[in-house]
């Protein structure tokens, strides 16, 4: 006899393989995402980095990814084309714990620490980015006001960073909503595990033409 929980383990089961067999990992991101040419990137593009930090990084970190290092290659060579036009966004742990951040952290007390722990710093590497000062945010997503009093409203931007499957999908589906051109630059983001990082490229994806998904070396010829 089959149960409504049987029927419900295998929808959920399904699901997950036609995820897995559709999710776009970096490689297969530039062969199925539109050609970027300069006309849809445009001259006033601007790079956002999303979070290289220590906390983020470092092997040592509950929350670090493996995949980082191979990331921050490629962030570097994007912050080099784009100049003056990069800003870094940096995820503080200032939220208010009278709301459901007092349960995430709570959830992970590791990172419930002052705003200037060496945690939340931006790792060497990251130090010469931009000229710009880092914007500091408590929320995953880091689009909003302060983020489009830099890039303007409705800006064509590049985003990289990490992760891709919290702060930077938070990010995309954000500037989507508000009117952004968005490319993700899918080997210039770190997931936390590559399933994750593979699910939250899929989901990205589901959003054209306000969001495509694409790579390095296909913006850098577009740029």
């Amino acid at each position: 006899m089959t149960t409504p929980a049987d029927v419900t383990a295998a929808a959920v089961a399904s699901a997950a393989a036609a995820t897995a067999d559709t999710a776009l990992t970096p490689e297969s991101a530039a062969d199925s995402s539109p050609a970027v040419d300069s006309a849809a990137l445009g001259s006033n593009a601007w790079l956002i980095v999303i979070d290289p930090q220590a906390i983020f990084a470092s092997p040592d970190s509950a929350w670090g990814s493996p995949f980082f290092a191979d990331a921050l290659v490629n962030i570097r060579r994007l912050a080099a084309a784009f100049d003056d036009r990069v800003l870094v966004t940096r995820w503080l742990p200032t939220a208010d714990r009278t709301t459901s951040w007092g349960d995430y952290f709570a959830a992970w007390p590791f990172a419930d620490q002052p705003a200037d722990d060496p945690l939340f710093a931006l790792v060497p590497d990251a130090t010469d980015l931009s000229p710009h000062p880092t914007l500091d945010l408590p929320t995953f997503g880091k689009w909003g006001t302060e983020l489009e009093a830099v890039v303007g409203r409705g800006a064509t931007v590049v985003v990289a960073g990490v992760s891709t499957d919290c702060c930077v999908v938070s990010t995309a589906l954000a500037g989507a909503d508000a009117g952004a051109r968005l490319f993700v630059a899918a080997d210039a983001c770190a997931g936390s595990t590559a399933e994750n990082h593979a699910a939250a490229l899929h989901v990205m994806s589901l959003y054209p033409p306000q969001i495509t998904i694409t790579d390095t070396a296909t913006i850098l010829a577009a740029h």
